[in-house]
């Protein structure tokens, strides 16, 4: 009885797609959130004043091609270090191999710019290397010997690849670990390589859709390039809009960023709808573990250390130094005061993103259909923009709102205000909250809101006694992310921000830029120590 009642309601709430009040308030939320993507379209149909053109004939294919080569540069070391560490990890038993399992996670902690702005001042002309350098050897000038450039196309792709590399070694670590053992024990027995003929192989869905996050965060990076005067095209928008005053035509070199990002997004969706491949044995799972031999163990050891070190260690050492040599501070602006605004902006975009994220999953779960659900995900893409390219449709779309709002009074004005970087943060990182929501909700057992029905709650009473106390996990995981995510967002908060803002990162930023990292150097570390606890928690996620 009880069963067929459960299916009559669920007949029933099929037919209620889009019937009634509260579906409702979900198309309106999700057209408010999709309005600035939307924007960036509409901003690109503006008049250029011919400068597409000519940026056509000059610097377009240049900004394309760093860009491609900045990717392919990235992509191949990044995939270097988190395939080969992954593999050492899984397979050999090696003197700090368990402590290196989870410090391997670490560089994602390190924002790409940070771990840049640290080793150009440490490895410049000027920095304690070249100079020791020339000290010991008794060279006068830089004609004199041969030092690799940092502020380069290759010195970007190291520092990148250094710390993005966690995003492939995290799921090349986990597929390896899923892969049915007997595979493994089939290819020894009959004398092939393992790696190359099982291992590599079955790890190919996870390693695509690694690379594909890689390298969607080389497109959206900007403070790195900014800061070697790498011609992107992120840095281009950025050049565009601010340096030539062109909206619409940054806009356009935007459209060309997102297909770059689009196709990546696809190649990642692609890549994870085959994970079943890695998994088609029975039976234990995993690598077959065996000893190194001391040899091997060598080479393991230093397999993992090289890149740790080079994303995470050198540059907290670094850090540390200007910490304390006394050469941080002195800025005019407390470091309580930083904390306080970072705090805050972190703090209300994670809470707005998660009472967001909880309204849209509730009502595209429970009381909408397929376009319901369709509709929810289409509102949380923002995250597949960088950025700069963000930054325009937020701009347009509140401008648009402000010439509404002067017909009713001249003193509602939203542009360059808190609220406009506010909403621009959490159209950004919605995608973050909403994921925690709904993989939460996947968990549940079905037919929990039907249950809820049957004992006499109604729709918000059965979400408030019953959802949401399971779902308590997943909004505090959702809430930590996008936290540390807006802590760390460089691009969208320097632009939109009020004035006299500073975040973190900003002023990291701003000191950096002007070749004084050193007084930046704590709130760098803030940013690092703030990035710690979701790692650890992705690590422990992943980890079988």
């Amino acid at each position: 009885m009880v069963s067929k009642t459960i299916r009559h309601i669920s007949s029933a709430r099929l037919l209620r797609l889009y019937a009634g009040p509260v579906p409702v308030i979900l198309i309106m939320v999700c057209a408010v959130m999709m309005a600035p993507l939307l924007a960036i379209a509409v901003t690109a149909t503006g008049d250029t004043a011919d400068l597409m053109p000519h940026l056509l004939q000059t610097v377009l294919a240049r900004y394309v091609g760093n860009t491609l080569l900045l990717m392919a540069g990235v992509g191949v070391l990044a995939t270097l270090f988190g395939v080969s560490t992954a593999w050492v990890v899984s397979r050999y038993h090696f003197p700090g191999r368990a402590v290196f399992d989870w410090l391997l996670v670490l560089p994602a902690a390190m924002p790409a710019y940070i771990i840049a702005y640290s080793y150009t001042d440490f490895l410049e002309y000027a920095g304690p290397v070249q100079s020791g350098l020339r000290a010991m050897f008794g060279w006068q000038t830089a004609r004199e010997y041969w030092f690799p450039e940092i502020r380069s196309a290759g010195g970007a792709s190291v520092m990148m690849a250094a710390v993005l590399y966690p995003y492939i070694y995290l799921l090349t670590r986990t597929a390896f670990r899923q892969t049915s053992a007997q595979m493994f024990e089939v290819a020894a027995l009959a004398g092939r390589p393992v790696f190359w003929s099982i291992a590599l192989p079955l790890a190919r869905p996870a390693i695509v859709a690694g690379l594909a996050l890689v390298l969607m965060e080389v497109v959206s990076d900007f403070g790195t390039v900014d800061y070697f005067a790498l011609e992107t095209l992120t840095l281009g928008i950025f050049n565009v809009w601010l340096g030539m005053n062109n909206m619409p035509a940054a806009a356009q070199l935007a459209l060309i960023a997102f297909i770059l990002v689009g196709a990546l997004l696809m190649v990642e969706v692609f890549a994870r709808s085959r994970r079943s491949f890695q998994n088609n044995g029975t039976g234990q799972l995993g690598v077959p573990m065996m000893s190194a031999s001391p040899g091997m163990a060598v080479i393991c050891f230093l397999v993992c250390l090289i890149p740790v070190s080079i994303g995470f260690f050198g540059p907290i050492v670094i850090l540390l130094n200007f910490v304390f040599t006394g050469q941080s501070g002195g800025s005019g602006l407390s470091l309580a005061a930083l904390t306080q605004q970072s705090f805050s902006l972190a703090l209300s975009v994670a809470a707005g993103v998660m009472v967001l994220s909880v309204l849209v999953g509730m009502l595209a779960v429970y009381r909408s259909g397929r376009l319901g659900r369709l509709l929810a995900g289409m509102a949380a893409s923002g995250y597949a923009f960088p950025g700069t390219i963000l930054a325009i449709g937020v701009l347009s779309f509140t401008g648009f709102l402000d010439n509404l709002l002067g017909r009713i009074s001249d003193d509602l004005v939203l542009a360059g205000g808190f609220f406009v970087l506010l909403f621009g943060l959490m159209i950004r990182f919605q995608a973050v909250g909403y994921g925690a929501v709904t993989s939460g909700l996947k968990r549940m057992p079905p037919h929990m809101m039907e249950s809820g029905r049957i004992l006499g709650h109604g729709f918000g009473e059965t979400v408030r006694r019953v959802i949401l106390p399971l779902l308590q996990k997943s909004i505090i995981a959702g809430g930590l992310l996008v936290f540390v995510d807006v802590m760390k967002e460089l691009p969208l908060t320097l632009l939109l921000r009020p004035f006299s803002f500073e975040t973190f990162a900003t002023f990291t930023y701003q000191f950096a830029k002007d070749e004084m990292i050193e007084i930046a150097a704590m709130p760098a570390l803030m940013i690092v120590c703030a990035g710690l606890l979701p790692v650890f928690i992705a690590n422990r996620a992943l980890k079988t």
